[in-house]
């Protein structure tokens, strides 16, 4: 099959932009050949190899740079379109959904699911960090805890900044979680949901007092 070469010009706005487009290109594995060379608000991308080859590169680079406009510049609704993928690759860990998402609601952030994709009001920088802190916080409970009470005891170790060891003491105290011998772990007396909403009621009270 005869190779081919196909020239685009892709606009930027800045240079984070411009960067963050890069690194994602540098990213790709693809049998084509490409070669970027950045202006000051252009990158222009010369592409070479067969035509199919040059279809899906220029596929991957038309979605790589959806992807990150989505995820540095926010929608009419002030809201960020991140791929979850993406956020996880770069915090260097992942979490469960339900965790991430309840720890956005605590810290009174908009957040929506649209598939793989999150779409909330917290900046990129922030919800990296974010995740980073959420995957600390669930290596230190993780073999103690079932999963339903992670699903408490995370989000609100980080969103409060209390240690989970002491989020568990509190669950313990109000009668909404207990030591399990048989399983040599901490689980929730009630739904995730009561638990949650009990503890955000004690913790109001102590803030209330202070």
């Amino acid at each position: 099959m005869g190779r081919a070469k196909k020239v685009i010009t892709i606009h930027v706005k800045d240079d984070i932009e411009k960067e963050e487009v890069l690194r994602e290109i540098q990213r790709l594995n693809l049998p084509a050949f490409i070669y970027v060379h950045g202006k000051l608000n252009d990158l222009k991308i010369n592409v070479q190899g067969t035509k199919e080859d040059i279809r899906e590169a220029l596929r991957k680079i038309r979605e790589i740079h959806a992807r990150v406009r989505a995820k540095l510049y926010p929608d009419r609704r002030g809201l960020y379109h991140y791929s979850i993928d993406d956020l996880f690759r770069d915090a260097g860990t992942s979490v469960a959904i339900p965790i991430l998402t309840k720890s956005l609601e605590l810290l009174g952030e908009s957040v929506e699911l649209e598939g793989d994709e999150l779409v909330t009001s917290m900046p990129w920088e922030g919800l990296v960090k974010l995740i980073g802190e959420l995957g600390e916080a669930m290596g230190e409970v993780a073999l103690q805890t079932t999963k339903q009470i992670r699903e408490v005891v995370v989000p609100v170790s980080v969103a409060f900044d209390i240690s989970p060891g002491q989020v568990i003491d509190r669950l313990v105290e109000l009668g909404l979680a207990e030591w399990k011998e048989d399983k040599f772990k901490y689980e929730l007396v009630k739904n995730k949901e009561q638990a949650m909403e009990e503890l955000l009621k004690h913790l109001a009270g102590e803030k209330n007092e202070d």
